[in-house]
C-alpha cells in the first residue's frame, strides 16, 4: 500500500507513494524489465530512493505517445482516479501545477485478511523533486487501521526514445509491518508498479491516438 498473514490486505491496493496493485487483466503488454534488485538507482535531480530500504523494486515500459502527454498524465494527480481503479479519491493540498513541495492526499482500499479488518489506506505524498517532462520524486506514509507503511520513496523518469517515451520507475518501502516479510512485500510492490506502468501506457496511448511518428 503485508506481513506474513497480512499479505492479501495489501495486494489489491498498495500503490502509494507508488503502490497500485493489479485489479484485472493488463490492458496493454508492457515492454519492461522489472527487477527487485539492480545496480544503481533512478534519480531525479540527483536524488533517488532510500538506499537503506530492504524493500525495493524497479521497472520500465515504452509508451507510444508524445513525452508531453505521458508526463502530463502522470503529473495531473487529481485525475488519477479516472484511469487507476484502485485510487478511490485524491486531493491536492496546495494550488497550482505540481512542483517541488506539492502535497496530495489519496485513498485506496485494502481488503480484510484473517488477522486484519478491511481498511482504507490514506497516503500523504510530498513531491521532493520535479523536472518538467523529465522526472518526479515523491515520498510519504500509507496508513490504515492495522496496516502501515512508514515511508515509500518513489522516483519516475521519462526519456524520449524512437517511437515514444521510456518510463522508468523505482520505489522503496520502510516499516516494521512490510519488513516482516521482505520477499512478499517486494513481490507485491513489483506487481503494483508493473500494473501502474501498464495503465499509464494504455491511457497515454489512447489519449494520443496511437504510436508516435
Amino acid at each position: 500500500m503485508r506481513v506474513r498473514v497480512r499479505t492479501t490486505a495489501i495486494t489489491a491496493s498498495l500503490a502509494a507513494v507508488g503502490i497500485l496493485a493489479s485489479t484485472g487483466p493488463a490492458q496493454a503488454a508492457p515492454a519492461r524489465t522489472g527487477a527487485a534488485h539492480r545496480t544503481g538507482t533512478l534519480q531525479c535531480q540527483g536524488k533517488g530512493v532510500d538506499p537503506a530500504a530492504l524493500i525495493r523494486y524497479r521497472s520500465d515500459i515504452v509508451i507510444k505517445a508524445p513525452l508531453s502527454t505521458v508526463f502530463k498524465l502522470q503529473a495531473d494527480v487529481e485525475r488519477w482516479p479516472s484511469w487507476q481503479a484502485p485510487v478511490l479519491s485524491i486531493k491536492r493540498l496546495d494550488p497550482g501545477p505540481l512542483r517541488k513541495g506539492s502535497q496530495f492526499r489519496w485513498r485506496t482500499p485494502a481488503p480484510a485478511t484473517p488477522t486484519t479488518p478491511a481498511t482504507t489506506l490514506e497516503i500523504t505524498s510530498t513531491v521532493q523533486q520535479l523536472a518538467r517532462d523529465s522526472c518526479i520524486r515523491w515520498s510519504g506514509p500509507a496508513i490504515g487501521d492495522g496496516l502501515r507503511i512508514d515511508e515509500g520513496v518513489h522516483v519516475w523518469t521519462f526519456t524520449k526514445v524512437k517511437g515514444g517515451v521510456r518510463v522508468q520507475t523505482e520505489e522503496t518501502w520502510t516499516g516494521a509491518q512490510v519488513e516482516a516479510d521482505v520477499p512478499t512485500a517486494t513481490a507485491l510492490l513489483g506487481a503494483g508498479l508493473d500494473q501502474w506502468l501498464r495503465e499509464l501506457k494504455a491511457t497515454a496511448e489512447a489519449h494520443s491516438g496511437g504510436p508516435c511518428p
